[in-house]
């Protein structure tokens, strides 16, 4: 018991202090949020708005229905710096609701942390960066829809049961007339989002459901009789805006008819896949969100339900892409090793371009112009979220030290790495200046030390072509290859010891980078006057060094430390530890030697870098030990044994139930309700219906 109330008051410390650190960072992500706004000219801090109260289409946005252009229509009034403003504030209003909604669908005891967490990932979200200031009542309906959900599906304090067999969540007339009509209200400013109200059928709800019909039918008739011809153009002629809007091909547009479309598919075989499609993604996410609805997930049921939205709508605004922050509700995953898959994909495709997630290849680039399509279609009908009954919901299978990483995972991260290394590679910058005065800095200690043995090495490669292209090739492949190849085959054949390389070698490439910005040094390829040739490159534009065939993409002046022969000596050193023949052992120092030699001949680097190398390596390793050291004496976590089952609180889910028989099949959702669905395992993850 005491050794209960003391994990529970570390819990409740760790909670505290995640608080005191979130909300200030929030803090500054709003105000960067609002210096970034501000200083743009003020006819620019709100875009898209139409003249003369035409249709919001007009403004070349996502198409938008007549309820939306009639809200939004006051914002044509005042003068451009007073609009922006004042959408600048609605904007940060709405943001702030939206993480306060969904900390609050979470249990009492998350919200401190999640609320802040929630408002930071919004902040940071491509849909809030970029199109912060174009006028869409995208992001109003949102959270119109996301509170009307909640509020119909809001336990009773005493929580009474239905008279059927799904239980009420919400006790009095009130919450369900307002929690349906907030939902017909979304409705009418985005047509999608009427998927909550079949939601609302499909668990029972049916009179909820109503007044959302109801509320929507009353707000598009207001919009019908204010602005008619707008309304006939969407809704009949158009057929809900179909075709309207802004290119429906452009990236912005993260759903099936964009996806299609920028696979090259055209006409009306198009618009029949997509039908197919749409319906299709509709009722398996339904389905799962009526089942996680009835687990009393309710954050992860109107995620779901968003994501398909977002996947069936014609031209999405990027706002819908939002619903993916919702998504992270859900828990998916038997290992703790696999539990952090699906939350670090979602933040990545929500707060990156897709392109950094995928490598530049000309055939993954379809998947990189589609993430989060893709990441919304995961959580809509893939991903197989555990349910709360499941005995893994809160002990997951223990992944340690010694066992085998999550693939995806690690995929996804050395991609994310890599773009990182090189994005803060590109800006550790300094002045043609200083980075030649550097070279000559190293030239004359190397004289001094009598080793400056560049240049006729240099001379001798460029003077034979089949040389210098072998070595070319050598310095372009291998670099990236071999690490690589390594790493893949200790995460097969040795999964300790990867964790073990893979630390050390980012701990490397950190150091790296250090040396990259304090010490920026002009390679020998680009030293004025010194007659040395760049065998891949040819002579160079030394007035303007950064042009030219390599030197264009990356950082010219980042050769002091070289992560060539850093990275290779890091793989003949993993060699020595792991590799199973002596002579494996041993021939693996030939390539850090020959990749030392490659540096030189090409005239990249000085044979100092290639020392400086070597000191990464050895400072990487010692601060892997050190981490290495304190993730060994954290304590292990043991299986505890079984809580007894509670009843859910007004706060939210009370502690897991134990899983019901795995014979036992849930039952139907209502008492009008046909044959149970089918998916559900006995560790309590669902899988997707065949």
């Amino acid at each position: 018991m005491a050794e209960t109330e003391t994990g529970r008051g570390r819990n409740a410390a760790r909670i505290r202090w995640a608080a005191w650190v979130l909300w200030p960072a929030a803090g500054a992500l709003t105000a960067r949020h609002v210096l970034a706004v501000l200083g743009l000219d003020a006819d620019e801090r709100l875009t898209g708005l139409p003249p003369d109260g035409a249709p919001l289409h007009v403004g070349g946005g996502a198409p938008a229905p007549p309820a939306a252009g009639l809200l939004l229509a006051p914002l044509a009034e005042p003068a451009p710096g007073v609009r922006g403003a004042v959408w600048l504030a609605v904007t940060l209003g709405l943001l702030g609701a939206l993480a306060l909604l969904a900390a609050r669908a979470l249990p009492a005891r998350h919200r401190p942390w999640a609320a802040p967490a929630a408002l930071c990932l919004l902040l940071v979200a491509l849909p809030v960066r970029g199109p912060a200031t174009a006028v869409t009542a995208g992001l109003l309906a949102l959270v119109l829809a996301l509170a009307g959900w909640l509020l119909t599906t809001r336990r009773a304090p005493g929580g009474a049961p239905h008279a059927g067999t799904f239980p009420v969540l919400a006790a009095g007339t009130f919450p369900v007339l307002a929690g349906g009509a907030l939902i017909g209200l979304a409705g009418a400013l985005q047509p999608p989002l009427l998927l909550f109200a079949v939601l609302l059928l499909l668990t029972g709800r049916r009179r909820a459901a109503a007044v959302a019909g109801g509320a929507f039918a009353a707000a598009t008739a207001l919009a019908w009789t204010a602005r008619a011809e707008e309304s006939v153009t969407f809704w009949l002629r158009h057929l809900a805006g179909a075709g309207l809007g802004g290119s429906p091909d452009a990236q912005a547009n993260q759903s099936l008819h964009g996806a299609l479309l920028r696979l090259g598919a055209s006409g009306p075989a198009e618009v029949a896949a997509f039908a197919v499609l749409a319906i299709v993604v509709c009722a398996l996410a339904l389905r799962r969100a009526a089942r996680y609805a009835a687990d009393g997930q309710r954050l992860l049921a109107a995620a779901v339900t968003g994501c398909a939205a977002l996947a069936a709508t014609p031209v999405a605004g990027q706002e819908q892409q939002l619903w993916l922050l919702l998504a992270l509700a859900g828990r998916a995953g038997r290992r703790t090793a696999d539990r952090p898959m699906w939350p670090v994909f979602a933040v990545l495709a929500l707060t990156l371009e897709g392109t950094v997630l995928v490598p530049k290849i000309d055939a993954l680039a379809v998947i990189g112009e589609n993430i989060p399509l893709i990441a919304a279609l995961l959580a809509a009908c893939v991903v197989p979220f555990l349910s709360r009954g499941s005995r893994l919901w809160s002990r997951p299978v223990r992944a340690g030290l010694a066992s085998r990483p999550n693939l995806l995972l690690e995929l996804l991260l050395i991609r994310v790495g890599y773009w990182a290394y090189s994005w803060v590679r590109s800006y550790a910058r300094g002045d043609r200046e200083t980075a030649e005065e550097h070279g000559h800095q190293i030239l004359d200690i190397q004289r001094f030390l009598r080793i400056d043995i560049e240049y006729a090495i240099n001379q001798a490669v460029a003077a034979r072509s089949w040389l210098s292209d072998a070595f070319d090739w050598h310095y372009q492949t291998f670099h990236f290859a071999v690490p690589i190849a390594l790493l893949g085959w200790l995460l097969v054949r040795h999964p300790a010891e990867y964790r073990t390389a893979r630390r050390w070698l980012a701990l490397t490439t950190l150091f790296g980078l250090v040396g990259f910005w304090l010490y920026p040094l002009a390679p020998p390829r680009l030293m004025p006057g010194l007659g040395y040739i760049d065998t891949a490159n040819g002579p160079q534009d030394l007035n303007d060094p950064r042009y030219g065939a390599l030197t264009g993409i990356t950082n010219p002046y980042a050769a002091m430390p070289s992560l060539h022969v850093g990275w290779s000596l890091w793989c003949a050193l993993v060699l020595w530890r792991v590799a199973p023949h002596r002579w494996l052992r041993i021939a693996g120092f030939a390539y850090p030697l020959s990749t030392t030699v490659v540096i030189m001949g090409t005239a990249n680097h000085y044979l100092l870098d290639a020392a400086g190398g070597a000191a990464v390596v050895a400072a990487g390793f010692a601060a892997s030990a050190a981490v290495g050291r304190v993730l060994t004496r954290l304590p292990a976590t043991a299986a505890a044994p079984p809580t007894a089952p509670t009843a859910p609180t007004a706060d939210g889910p009370g502690p897991a139930a134990p899983p019901p028989d795995a014979r036992e099949r849930p039952r139907a959702l209502s008492d009008t309700a046909g044959p149970p669905p089918r998916g559900n395992r006995r560790d309590g993850a669902e899988t997707s219906p065949s």
